[in-house]
């Protein structure tokens, strides 16, 4: 299985559609350091952009290591460790 990039995930977000409408910032390749917070997305959100993933890759997450990632990019090398272990 191809390896979680942002491009990717920003898709998977935007599909999401759980989003803060209030924030104001677009869903692209620079948002790779910003807190999921920052982006908008409160913990219900990101339960669901998890099942989006887990739909999308075969990988299953733990909503705490979700939470504790607090990034994007720090969900995608959490996303590609666990695909990497099941390799």
């Amino acid at each position: 299985m191809t390896a979680l990039v942002l491009q990717r995930l920003t898709e998977l977000m935007v599909q999401c559609g759980d989003r803060d409408p209030a924030v104001d910032v677009a869903l692209d390749d620079s948002i790779g350091d910003l807190s999921f917070e920052e982006l908008g997305f409160d913990s219900l959100s990101l339960f669901n952009m998890c099942l989006q993933i887990e739909n999308t890759y075969p990988v299953r997450l733990a909503l705490d290591d979700v939470l504790a990632a607090e990034t994007p990019n720090g969900l995608i090398d959490l996303v590609n460790e666990n695909l990497s272990r099941s390799a």
